[in-house]
This record gives structure tokens, C-alpha cells and sequence, in this order.
């Protein structure tokens, strides 16, 4: 699914008008409608209901909303904030067609005129909508003031008042805080970003049956992952298939306290179909994952503590290691920051060709040497949190600049960079952004990014390509962790849950 700017949602408005046809007040009707259906299947028609609605379409959108749930028997009560001397003309026709069912609408210019707001109520917020360009002001920043401080449940039209769509807000803005967001067609990329959680809440999108060849047409480099997109990209399995279709995997993780990382990055390699798997450990960790993980081949390390790519000579069949041998190679879950394990990391990137993963403290090593980052092979994908990337690029002033820093770290060095986080965000050396609709915040625990690793390695082992493992491994990662959540919650979820949780079918 696109992501689209404000000019763009403009425009796709008008091509709906011009090539269904249908008149701007009957779109705006559709829209209203969309909602109140939304609406209307988790209120029940006793909740008392307020709405706040400005002078132009987005208020235009709440007169409308205002009418279908009278019509519905709701007990609605309309608030109009006066912050100008006009109105828009859909405002105005549904100003009027309103008024045809009820004279109870309020208008509001002065503080002292915004009505006490209980706990028990349903606040909808129409006021501003999406073609907001400059902060809030005057009564309507005081309106804003006092819904924020209400108990009451808070529904944005579209998009919070207050709150752009496509820039970055200032610290000092005032913007609506809601429960819920119901928006038009498509998401905003306001909704992607860390910073604007508490302004954007649990969002949902309402289909109003916009121009599909405008929205299939649309430029734009910003996208996000829904169901459907991910099932497009999962392949079948040939019922005359065998080990050797789904590829040979390597993962150099490990070190001496943290080979857990490496149980789980194996697990969940195997988890998500490699065919073969052979798990480069320490010497350390050799009985712990020839124990905890029988399906797959383990090369003991030369170090006792940490990884250097030098094989145990003690074991005369495991006496070279050629990553090159392999599908993909996968990195650094629990490897440390020894010099060693830097020399092994240097020598790895100089040879391979072939797309790695990337993760964890190899990240870390990289950051600390930069002059590597030329030498990662093209199409690898790294999988860092905020702070790894922070330490691989620069600090960010806000999470926009974060994005365009994303994107042009993907193209320089033509890899595809996964930024962990809510709405995770796959960018690809082409300058693209997916964002993952999946997950929650019980994800955030140990361990849960090398099972990340794990399930990314496996993908690009089984010949998926590097964007489309990665866009498919997030999806399904995050998914994972929706499973658990439903089953036992958020608190307390951990990544051996995620692991048994992953589906592929």
C-alpha cells in the first residue's frame, strides 16, 4: 500500500471527482459515511458524542458524520470552532443540511464557550485535518488544550488537529492527543513515526473507494506492508523439492555468555525453511548448540571465547571454512567486539559477494571502523535498532531527517537496511521505504532481533531477493509476536515465543 503526500491526496480527490464523477459533497459523504460505519460497530448508540469541528473540509467531514449519527439515534452534540471569518463551501452545505435535523449546534470563538467534557463521552475531532501548514493558534489551540486534558475518548478525523501530515512538528505544537485515528484510503506518513504516537493513537484506515489508477500511478518512495502484500510475496513449495532447494545457510554468532544468541538466531533460521544450516560457534559453544539445536551442522571456532573464522583443527572434517560455499552468511548475534572477531569481520567482508546479514555487534564493529561499510556486498541486509544506526550514520534532528539519512545510507552503499522499531522500516538501495504494519511492543525484549537475524537468513538462503526477504521477514516477525500477544499478552513475552509462533502458510 502507498503512502502518499498531502498534495498527492489532493490530487487523487480530484481525479475520483473527475473520472468516477462524483460531486466533491457527495465524496465528502462517502467519507463520513465510512467512518460512521466504523464508528457506529464499537459505540453503542447510547454513548453520548461530541464533536469539534472547524471551517473547512475536515469539518465539513464532522457535519457530515454529525447527521448520519443523529439519523442513527445517537446523542450527538455539535461544536463549531470559529478561528476564521469563512467557511468552505462543503462546510457550508453541510452546515445547512444538518441544520435541517437539529438547531442544537454550538459555535465556539472565545475560551470561556468550550463545554465541559466528561469522562463517560466520545470526542471526535474534525477541526483542522490534513492541509494543516502552520502550528495552532488562538481558540483553536485553547479548544485543543481542553480536549487533551479531557478523560473522555478521542477520535480523530482523517488526522489529528494540529498534527502534519508529511513534516516534522515543532516540540512546543499544540496538536490533539487521540485514542483512535480513522483516516481516508491510505495512511499518512505521519502515522510511521516514533515521535507522533501519541498524536496519531491506534489508527485505522476506511475504504472511500478513491481513483485506484491515480493511487497505482503515484510516485512515491514510501510504502506499507498490509497482509496482502506479504502473501504476495511468500512462494509455494514444489511437492518435488528436497533440502537442497531451500539452501545452505552460515551463521557466525556466539561468544563465551551470550551463546543464547546463537541458539535462537539457529532456531529461527530453521524455523523459517533454510534447507541446510551449519552454525559457526566458539569452541564454548559447541556442546550448546549440538544440544539445543540437533538440526543443524556446528563448526567449533579455533578461539575458545570468541568467533576469528578459524576452524577448530581439532575436528579434522571441519579443518577450512569458505563462507563463499554458502547461500548466505549470517552475522553477528551474541559475536562481541574482540579484536579478533574484528580481523575475522574485516577478512569476511573483503571476500564474500554474496548478500550477508547483518546484525547485532557486527554492526557495532562497523560503526567503529566505517572504512568496512564500502566493502559490504551489495544487496546485504542490516538489521540495526535506532542507536546501532545512529552509530553507523549521524544523530538526527527529528524522524524525518532520520528517514532521508535511512534512505540515502541504502543507496550509498547499495544495501537494504532494516530499522527496527514500531512500523519497522525497510529501506532499499532504490530509495524506498517499507513500513511493517506488524508487532507490538512485547517485541521488545532480548533476543527477539536474533531471531530477526535467523528468519532474514533463511530467506535470503531460499533465493528470496534481498528486498523482498526482508520486507516478508519483518512481516512475519512481527506477526509471530501479534500471535503471542493474543494468546498471553504483551508483558512478558519472550523470543523462544516468537520462534514457536512463526508461521509460513
Amino acid at each position: 500500500m502507498k503512502i502518499l503526500n498531502v498534495d498527492q491526496i489532493r490530487a487523487l480527490d480530484q481525479s475520483t471527482i473527475e473520472h468516477e464523477p462524483i460531486a466533491p459533497i457527495n465524496l465528502m459523504e462517502r467519507a463520513a459515511l465510512a467512518f460512521v460505519d466504523w464508528f457506529v460497530d464499537r459505540f453503542p448508540n447510547t454513548t453520548p458524542t461530541k464533536l469539534f469541528c472547524g471551517l473547512g473540509n475536515n469539518g465539513g467531514d464532522g457535519l457530515a458524520i454529525a447527521r448520519l449519527l443523529l439519523e442513527r439515534n445517537y446523542p450527538v452534540e455539535v461544536n463549531v470552532v470559529r478561528y476564521a471569518p469563512r467557511e468552505s463551501d462543503d462546510f457550508m452545505h453541510n452546515h445547512r443540511r444538518l441544520k435541517l435535523i437539529t438547531e442544537t449546534i454550538r459555535y465556539i470563538e472565545l475560551p470561556q464557550e468550550i463545554p465541559a467534557l466528561r469522562h463517560n463521552e466520545v470526542l471526535i475531532d474534525a477541526i483542522l485535518g490534513s492541509g494543516l501548514s502552520r502550528p495552532t493558534e488562538g481558540i483553536v489551540k485553547s479548544v485543543i488544550e481542553v480536549i487533551n486534558r479531557s478523560p473522555a475518548t478521542v477520535i480523530a478525523v482523517d488526522i489529528a488537529s494540529g498534527l502534519y501530515t508529511d513534516k516534522p512538528n515543532e516540540l512546543t505544537d499544540v496538536i490533539i492527543e487521540p485514542d483512535y485515528t480513522i483516516t481516508f484510503q491510505l495512511p499518512k506518513l505521519a502515522f510511521m513515526l516514533p515521535k507522533n504516537g501519541r498524536y496519531v493513537g491506534d489508527w485505522h484506515i476506511v475504504d472511500i473507494r478513491l481513483h485506484k489508477r491515480y493511487i497505482d500511478l503515484a510516485p512515491t518512495p514510501y510504502y506499507y506492508t498490509q497482509p496482502q502484500d506479504a502473501r504476495l510475496l511468500l512462494r509455494k513449495r514444489d511437492r518435488f523439492s528436497n533440502k537442497g532447494t531451500f539452501g545452505h545457510a552460515l551463521l557466525m554468532v556466539g561468544s563465551y555468555g551470550k551463546m543464547g544468541a546463537a541458539v535462537l538466531a539457529a532456531k529461527a533460521c530453521l524455523r523459517s525453511g533454510v534447507g541446510l544450516l551449519t552454525v559457526h560457534v566458539p569452541r564454548c559453544g559447541y556442546d550448546t548448540m549440538q544440544i539445543a539445536v540437533p538440526e543443524a551442522m556446528c563448526r567449533p571456532d579455533g578461539n575458545p571465547n570468541v568467533l576469528t573464522g578459524t576452524p577448530d583443527r581439532g575436528a579434522s572434517e571441519l579443518s577450512s571454512l569458505t563462507p563463499a560455499d554458502y547461500a548466505v552468511v549470517g552475522i553477528g548475534s551474541g559475536i562481541g567486539q574482540a579484536h579478533e572477531t574484528l580481523d575475522m569481520l574485516k577478512g569476511l567482508l573483503k571476500t564474500m559477494k554474496k548478500p550477508m546479514v547483518v546484525d547485532a555487534d557486527a554492526l557495532n564493529l562497523l560503526s567503529e571502523n566505517r572504512e568496512l561499510l564500502t566493502y559490504l556486498p551489495k544487496n546485504s541486509i542490516l538489521t540495526p535498532h535506532p542507536k546501532e544506526f545512529e552509530r553507523l550514520t549521524k544523530k538526527w534532528e527529528n524522524d524525518y531527517q532520520k528517514l532521508d539519512i535511512l534512505r540515502e545510507f541504502a543507496q550509498k552503499y547499495k544495501v537494504v537496511v532494516v530499522l527496527k522499531g514500531a512500523n519497522s522500516a525497510v529501506a532499499t538501495p532504490d530509495g524506498d521505504i517499507h513500513f511493517n504494519s506488524t508487532g507490538n511492543p512485547g517485541l521488545s525484549t532480548g533476543g527477539t532481533g536474533d531471531v530477526l537475524t535467523g528468519v532474514l537468513t533463511a530467506l535470503l538462503a531460499q533465493n528470496y531477493d534481498s528486498v523482498e526477504a526482508a520486507v516478508l521477514g519483518v512481516f512475519a516477525h512481527g506477526l509471530a509476536g501479534d500471535r503471542i500477544a493474543v494468546q498471553r499478552g504483551q508483558i512478558g513475552m519472550i523470543a523462544t515465543d516468537v520462534i514457536d509462533a512463526l508461521r509460513w502458510e
